[in-house]
């Protein structure tokens, strides 16, 4: 008698709040005619491996215009301190064993970045949290305390994230690793990663996914040809607006 394997229920979630300090509303901001969440959303729903999707927000507008578009909604409590903690909240009211944490301000988004971090944490029953890299090709890049650097193991385990330029090269030019904000968790490690000890790593740097390792819990990267923009400021939007015309055209309209 065969057995059929069942593959473990995959949840992407979409965290989105209003009030961001340096630009608030940006999940509703339109880009071609439609909220930047949308095509989070849409590009999210491409995505091979995920069984649902779904926005998590405390707001209600965000709420009501996902509901518009038709995405499934989780609204969740306005005091979590981070996107991690909301998704955390959204995921435990699900019966799903992996989840995606999908970034909302990042409207190009490619769904293959999301399969490649799922099949990474899939492929090793012995990885909680998985993420990606990417090369860095403008010197600049690796001078920019905004674009977070990564140095992984042989083997591709996250030994280090910094906003420093990672590694020093005595020599040469260095080969550096830009870190691409999408993060895959077993269920049990993201419902508690909110209660584990914050080091003074993470309190430095400001960079949540160095409790993992400050921790003991391991990340595992792969590498990938994408790359990230996430819209965090208005200056952000203007260069996703570009890059976006420059695949759709010139006819764009946003406000």
């Amino acid at each position: 008698m065969l057995c059929s394997i069942v593959p473990p229920l995959v949840l992407g979630v979409i965290p989105a709040r209003f009030a961001s300090s340096r630009f608030p509303g940006k999940p509703l901001v339109s880009i071609d005619g439609k909220p930047m969440i949308q095509h989070v959303w849409e590009r999210a729903r491409l995505a091979r491996t995920l069984s649902r999707l779904l926005v998590a927000t405390d707001d209600g507008r965000i709420a009501s215009a996902a509901a518009q578009f038709g995405a499934e909604v989780a609204l969740t409590s306005p005091d979590h301190p981070s996107g991690t903690d909301r998704v955390a909240e959204a995921a435990a009211a699900t019966d799903a064993e992996i989840v995606v944490n999908i970034q909302g301000d990042e409207p190009l988004i490619e769904p293959a970045a999301i399969d490649l971090a799922v099949s990474t944490l899939l492929d090793d029953p012995n990885c909680r949290m998985a993420t990606l890299k990417r090369r860095i090709e403008r010197p600049e890049d690796i001078r920019n305390p905004n674009v977070v650097k990564v140095v992984t193991t042989l083997d591709g385990w996250a030994l280090y994230f910094s906003r420093s330029p990672i590694p020093f090269a005595r020599e040469g030019v260095p080969v550096c690793w830009k870190h691409i904000g999408l993060y895959v968790y077993r269920r049990d490690l993201l419902l508690s990663y909110g209660s584990l000890p914050r080091g003074p790593l993470e309190q430095m740097e400001k960079l949540e996914q160095l409790r993992a390792l400050e921790n003991g819990i391991g990340i595992r990267v792969a590498e990938t040809g994408y790359d990230t923009i996430g819209v965090d400021t208005p200056e952000d939007l203007e260069a996703v607006l570009k890059l976006w015309r420059s695949r759709h055209g010139p006819d764009l309209r946003h406000g």
